[in-house]
């Protein structure tokens, strides 16, 4: 299974005021910096947790429908399925019906009879699901632990900036890691 994501977030978890604000930095000469590291910190902290914080596209492709009927989908949360097609031999798309699929946006997961949808023809990538993930539209959707982490992740950031050499390996602040501890979905 992969994941490509299809359109990015309209807005940021924290606005570049409330960045500035936290930074207490009330000039506007690191703007562009300061904006960069809030996409930045809220990219790494996606990753590390495995989840959206904004509303955002992603298409999941499949080789295969799994056996059980149920698909984790991953960055959660799951807000909907948009779209779904099953690929041919000859890489000619078939739309899947969504009312085929049931959401369980508290696990994250599509369920669905795998014996009543169509199999792929390609051997590899054969089924694409496009769906929309991200606790919300507004950075206020986001939950504020989630939120202070982007905040003290980007402080740290600024006021690091250029200490890293070439090879080291940065260390977050212990306390990013408490606070997106909570939301860490893990992989078996």
């Amino acid at each position: 299974m992969s994941s490509l994501l299809l359109t990015v977030p309209t807005v940021e978890p924290i606005s570049l005021a409330e960045a500035k604000a936290y930074l207490r930095v009330e000039h506007a000469a690191d703007d562009d910096v300061i904006a960069a590291l809030i996409a930045a910190a809220r990219i790494h902290i996606e990753a590390q947790t495995r989840r959206a914080l904004i509303s955002q596209s992603w298409r999941i492709a499949l080789d295969h429908w799994p056996v059980d009927g149920r698909m984790p989908v991953r960055p959660a949360p799951l807000q909907s399925l948009t779209a779904a097609r099953v690929y041919d031999a000859d890489s000619v798309a078939q739309t899947i019906d969504l009312q085929a699929f049931v959401i369980d946006a508290g696990n994250a997961t599509l369920a669905f009879a795998p014996w009543a949808l169509p199999q792929p023809g390609r051997i590899a990538a054969g089924i694409e699901l496009d769906v929309v993930c991200g606790y919300g539209d507004a950075a206020s959707d986001v939950p504020e632990p989630l939120r202070l982490a982007v905040r003290q992740l980007v402080a740290h950031w600024y006021d690091n900036r250029g200490l890293a050499a070439v090879g080291a390996v940065t260390v977050l602040p212990s306390a990013v890691g408490a606070l997106i501890a909570p939301y860490r979905l893990l992989s078996l």
